[in-house]
């Protein structure tokens, strides 16, 4: 009996030092990922060479078919397997130019890490401000455990991106299915290169 209990004392106390550890650790890694992302802005020499050196940090850091999935929404079960890679390709197009347009090449933005907490198993949410431009932003990335720690969702003054972009997306889904999604996501693509 002793052994049994020494045995699962010795199993369970290490993971709940992991599990007390992993708020610091998705702040590390978006940390990580923000101060190059911010290197890459200020030594980029234009809009173009910006996005296409931000694109592996993004890529690495955010799940982009997490955040395509939730912001299509229920309908998302009914997209081919086909069209789930291309309106994720697509999404993550959406949001990377997104992204880069609120860059000025040569600026430098503040951020303060306000604190990491754990709302529920695997996810973390890592509240930060933000001082850019004199303007001071209140912005939370929430990240979930997969492959590392990945941004899901990033919620500016309390608007959730995945939140906004659904409140678009589900009527069009509503309208005409997954075509129209695809529609509507390759036409903002054309819009704003």
């Amino acid at each position: 009996m002793n052994r049994c209990l020494t045995l699962i004392f010795f199993l369970i106390v290490p993971l709940l030092g992991h599990a007390r550890a992993t708020p610091q650790e998705a702040q590390d890694s978006l940390r990580s990922a923000i101060d190059k992302a911010l290197a890459i802005a200020e030594r980029a020499p234009d809009r173009a060479a910006l996005e296409e050196r931000l694109v592996p940090v993004l890529n690495k850091q955010i799940n982009f078919a997490a955040m395509t999935r939730r912001a299509i929404g229920p309908g998302w079960r009914t997209f081919k397997p086909e069209q789930q890679k291309e309106a994720t390709a697509l999404f993550s197009s959406l949001i990377i130019r997104t992204y880069c347009s609120k860059f000025t090449i040569g600026e430098h933005p503040e951020v303060s890490y306000k604190s990491a907490v754990t709302p529920a198993a695997g996810r973390v949410d890592v509240s930060t401000s933000i001082v850019y431009k004199g303007d001071r932003y209140s912005v939370v990335y929430r990240m979930e455990k997969e492959d590392g720690w990945r941004t899901t969702d990033v919620v500016i003054e309390g608007v959730s991106m995945v939140a906004n972009y659904r409140s678009q997306l589900d009527p069009i889904f509503k309208r005409g299915g997954a075509d129209a999604v695809l529609s509507s996501l390759q036409q903002s693509k054309t819009k704003t290169q």
